[in-house]
């Protein structure tokens, strides 16, 4: 990327998850009490981490922005907030951690553009082709009599 490109520009390369910034402005975490096996820590300690995101603080490109939304799906609120809740590990960094992977691997996936896809034709040759081994494959069925039984 050149200097005089957007920021908030999708590129063409491919962007790493490590790659991506993500302000701290447009983050917010709560901390809930995991559920599963872990004995008397789950029941003591809020280790699940509910990492809120607001979408128009992370200054994203217009197409990022929608393709984010369609990444993430029923994980955004309708207020422009997107919800992560990692509840993986049993220790509040390490479910802080992997929610900010998970987020930065969302961006950057909705990063990627994707490529038109770009429609081919058959070859007139090959539909003929076709077409002649039908008739052919029809002239061996019209061969074919009824069997009568006298």
């Amino acid at each position: 990327m050149s200097p005089d490109d957007s920021a908030g520009k999708p590129s063409e390369g491919r962007i790493g998850p490590e790659s991506v910034v993500i302000p701290e402005e447009a983050l917010s975490e709560t901390f809930l009490a995991a559920t599963g096996p872990g004995g008397q820590n789950v029941n003591k300690v809020a280790t699940a981490v509910q990492l809120r995101v607001d979408l128009f603080r992370l200054g994203l490109h217009p197409d990022a922005y929608q393709r984010l939304k369609q990444i993430a799906g029923s994980r955004v609120t309708g207020a422009g907030e997107l919800l992560i809740t990692a509840r993986r590990f049993r220790t509040q960094d390490a479910n802080r951690t992997d929610a900010r992977r998970r987020l930065a691997e969302m961006i950057a996936a909705a990063h990627m553009v994707q490529r038109k896809r770009k429609p081919t034709r058959v070859p007139r040759s090959v539909k003929a082709e076709r077409v002649q081994k039908k008739r052919q494959r029809s002239a061996v069925k019209q061969t074919r009599g009824k069997v009568t039984f006298d």
